[in-house]
Order: C-alpha cells, then structure tokens, then sequence
C-alpha cells in the first residue's frame, strides 16, 4: 500500500474509534512502530485534533466537538468517484441538484492535473443512455419523479406511509410498510406491505399524488410483517437451468425478485426458482419477453401452461414474418 493511501486509511480507522494505540495501528496495518509514529504525527500535522494520553496503556483519542481537516483523495479514488457519477447521471437518480454541487466541491479539492485527467475521462467515456453528442444534456427522460425525493426524506423518519395511487384515472390510498424503493426498467417502484390488506404490493412512484406520514394504529414491526409474508410466500412454478450464455444474460438484466443458485464452483450453471402470477396478462407478456431475451441456453425444468403457451405464440409470430 503506497504512503498516501495507507494514511488515509488510517485516519478513517482513526475516525471510527473513540481511542487507539500505536500498536493497534502497526498490527492492523502490519508496518513498524517508527513509520506508524511517523504516520500520526503526518496525520496530525494535517489538522486531525489527536490528544495523546501519558502512561503505560497511553494512546490516542480524537478531540471531540473539533473540526476534521480536509479529505484527501487518491487519484484512483477520485477516478472512481468520477466515472461513478458519470454512470449514473442518466438514470432518473433523486437528488439531481445536489450530485451537481457535490461534483462541483469534488473539482475545487483536487490539483489541476487531476482536473485534466477527469476532463479526459469525460471526453473518452460513454455510457448507455448519454448523449452522443451532449454527454452533459439532460432529457426530461433523465429527471426523477418529484415526488421522489420527498418520499425518501419521510422513509429516513418513519417507514409507516398513508399514500395515494391513481390507478386508472382513480385515485387509490393505502396505509402501507415500505419494505424496499427500488428502480427496476427505468421505473422507480415501492415494494410494500398493505397494513389494511396484509399483504404485498407494488406501487409505481410515477402514479403517487399524496405521501403522508401514517397516522393510524394499525402499525406492524417489520419482523411481523416479515412472518407474514413468508406464510404467503407462493411455491415456485417456474424452475430453469441456465448454462453460461444465460448467466450471463441474466447478469444483463433480470426482475428484481428474481435470483440465480449457482450449481458449480465455476459459476457456469445455475438454477432459477420462481413464482409467475399467470392471471396477471402484464406480468405474463414481461416474463415471456425475458425469457426470450435469455437466448437458448436454458433447460426448462417446470414451467406453467400459460407460459409456455405464451412462449409458443410469440416464436410462432416472429417465424410467420420471416
């Protein structure tokens, strides 16, 4: 580990413990107690308030209520950080303002060389759903939902919601327990457990009019709700083996509920379990389409009838136009 990113690590460890001792540094970072001493002076000659306490079990501890110096950043670091924010940019993320100014501070901290190699980066880089032509445009496809950030901002409180769907030009509200906010197709969805209904739903953040704060009683501990669902948990009706070209499809792109075992220590065979609601015709269509995207290195092991008819159907229309 090169000088620089060692002390930097160490003043995270530093920062994460209310006390140590210079032994503990030279065993957690295996170097000797001259260049660990060397080390914590480097460090507090940055700025880092260390107060050193006298005695046989003397150590260190960071002074309380003081200011912390400025974060450094190694080059890799800061590329990593960099390339991040450019994957991401696209991708109807919340905060959008925010990832502007905290790009903007990030540029003011580093050297004018590693300036340079970012604007490099950013002239060399692409990724899927930039601009060709515009990398930094942003189409109003590429804004999120605004309901979005205020709805996070009240799940870091209390994760209890009486929310309002329109569904079908009606207006739906549920008291709700958000398990997980997730964004699956470009589309941000809320996976939730209906308080009233006890049972699970999934609700589109684009169709949202109304977040509030749930006020009723009917409040259920999340290891409740966890037992609940596990009751009504559905047995698998789809069961799939996926040789390597689908593995790695699935790595592509795959429903969020969805998972692979893999069935070597090679990663090149997996097994795939799930649930299909078959009287959901939407649902239907969307795995259909996936399973097709998965190409054909997939042994179908049980399958439901809809399904497989479904399947048959849309082979047969993509031979009929060819």
């Amino acid at each position: 580990m090169k000088k620089v990113e060692r002390i930097n690590t160490i003043m995270r460890y530093i920062n994460n413990r209310a006390r140590f001792t210079i032994s503990e540094i030279m065993r957690e970072f295996n170097i000797s107690r001259s260049t660990a001493i060397r080390d914590i002076r480097e460090i507090e000659a940055m700025g880092m308030p260390l107060v050193a306490e006298v005695g046989r079990d003397g150590g260190y501890f960071v002074m309380n209520n003081s200011v912390l110096p400025t974060v450094r950043f190694t080059d890799n670091e800061l590329k990593a950080l960099f390339i991040a924010f450019m994957a991401t940019r696209n991708l109807q993320l919340p905060y959008l303002k925010s990832r502007h100014s905290l790009a903007e501070k990030l540029l003011g901290l580093i050297s004018q060389n590693q300036q340079d190699d970012l604007v490099l980066l950013n002239q060399i880089l692409m990724f899927e759903g930039t601009n060709p032509h515009h990398p930094d445009l942003l189409d109003l496809s590429d804004l999120p939902h605004p309901m979005l950030e205020n709805l996070i901002k009240m799940l870091l409180t209390d994760r209890h919601l009486f929310v309002s769907v329109e569904v079908e030009s009606e207006i739906r509200s549920y008291p709700i327990y958000v398990l997980h906010l997730y964004r699956e197709k470009s589309v941000w969805l809320i996976e939730a457990f209906d308080l009233e209904e006890e049972q699970q739903r999934i609700l589109p953040v684009d169709y949202l009019t109304e977040v509030t704060p749930y006020q009723g009683k009917r409040r259920i501990s999340k290891k409740k709700i966890a037992e609940q669902l596990s009751r009504q948990a559905e047995t698998s009706n789809l069961v799939l083996d996926l040789g390597p070209k689908a593995i790695a499809q699935f790595k592509k792109y795959h429903p969020f509920k969805f998972s692979i075992s893999y069935t070597n220590p090679y990663q090149t065979s997996a097994s795939l379990s799930a649930y299909i609601h078959v009287d959901d015709s939407e649902a239907l269509t969307e795995i259909t389409n996936w399973l097709l995207f998965l190409g054909d290195d997939v042994q179908i092991r049980q399958m439901p009838e809809e399904v497989a008819t479904a399947l048959c159907h849309r082979i047969n229309s993509y031979s009929l136009k060819t």
